[in-house]
């Protein structure tokens, strides 16, 4: 069995000394965000308690689906790379940036250079872009492969970009992943589901993703961006199905809306029909303790299937 963290949102703080001119772009509202409301709710205690639970609990590897800052300033990457390194060494844990780590121009690049070694993938599986966007990582007989939706986006906006180039290295990645016997687990920030999000959050390219997971099909895909804990299926190869997993955000304290902060653990096994099983175990703070319990457990089975195995009254 393989058991698997899945961290996401994780909008490190406090905001180090931001200046006037730093200010002078998009950076401006999300700073006033920030000030208003994150900095309320979004607590190292929080944060400090799942990775803890996640520690314990032994995972083989962890993954870390995006949104480690929150203005991507050269501080916050330099905080979230030390921040990386306390979560694990490079060989077991992974990374794909989210929106808020490609807040203006020219962040992405620079936070994807310092988390270099958390993205190294396995030579030789498909053609990356200039930020190691597709990877793929091979941990015993699970791929791990993270895409990037993260990219620069005008001010009031949180969207996200799957392009057609990254969807074709992801389909020479899959096929040759699901010809190789793996379980493939699919990294993006951004949840590639219809309605997910409101408009100005939504990923563009939904469609080019989804296309790839009909043509290959993948076992699982895991996101953040939304802050929630969700169960979605998109139509994955033949009449196949995959479960697309979010999580809530990782720092989310008491005195918001959403969950309070969340990791996802699953355990995947491979059954006797050569079939993968995997179950989703969902672990968060619990109020008013304070303390990481276990929330859900359940196999992630095809609606369809379900349905066959339901008995009738």
């Amino acid at each position: 069995m393989f058991r698997l963290a899945h961290i996401s949102d994780v909008h490190l703080g406090p905001l180090p000394p931001v200046t006037y001119r730093q200010l002078a772009s998009k950076r401006i509202t999300g700073y006033i965000n920030w000030q208003r409301n994150r900095s309320k709710t979004f607590h190292d205690g929080a944060l400090g308690a799942i990775t803890a639970d996640a520690r314990e609990a032994a995972p083989d590897h962890t993954v870390v689906t995006g949104d480690l800052m929150n203005l991507a300033l050269a501080e916050e990457i330099t905080i979230s790379r030390v921040w990386l390194e306390t979560l694990g060494s490079p060989h077991d844990v992974s990374v794909v940036p989210g929106n808020h780590d490609a807040y203006v121009p020219g962040a992405l690049r620079k936070a994807c250079q310092a988390w270099r070694p958390w993205t190294e993938g396995e030579k030789g599986w498909a053609r990356t872009n200039e930020n190691g966007f597709p990877f793929v990582r091979v941990r015993g007989q699970v791929a791990i492969i993270g895409v990037s939706s993260a990219r620069a986006s005008a001010p009031f906006l949180a969207t996200g970009s799957f392009t057609d180039e990254q969807g074709r290295r992801l389909g020479r990645i899959l096929h040759r992943a699901g010809e190789e016997g793996l379980c493939r687990v699919v990294l993006i920030h951004h949840p590639p589901v219809r309605g997910a999000d409101p408009a100005h959050k939504r990923l563009y390219g939904i469609g080019t993703f989804q296309k790839v997971m009909r043509r290959h099909g993948a076992e699982i895909v895991l996101h953040g961006h939304t802050h929630l804990p969700t169960l979605n299926w998109i139509p994955g190869k033949g009449k196949s199905c995959v479960p697309v997993v979010g999580v809530a955000a990782a720092g989310e304290s008491i005195g918001h809306e959403k969950p309070l902060a969340q990791y996802n653990l699953l355990e995947i096994d491979e059954g006797d029909d050569g079939q993968w099983r995997i179950d989703l175990i969902r672990r968060g703070l619990v109020a008013p303790t304070g303390h990481v319990e276990q929330l859900s457990r359940e196999e992630l089975i095809e609606p369809a299937k379900r349905a066959a195995l339901t008995p009738t009254a």
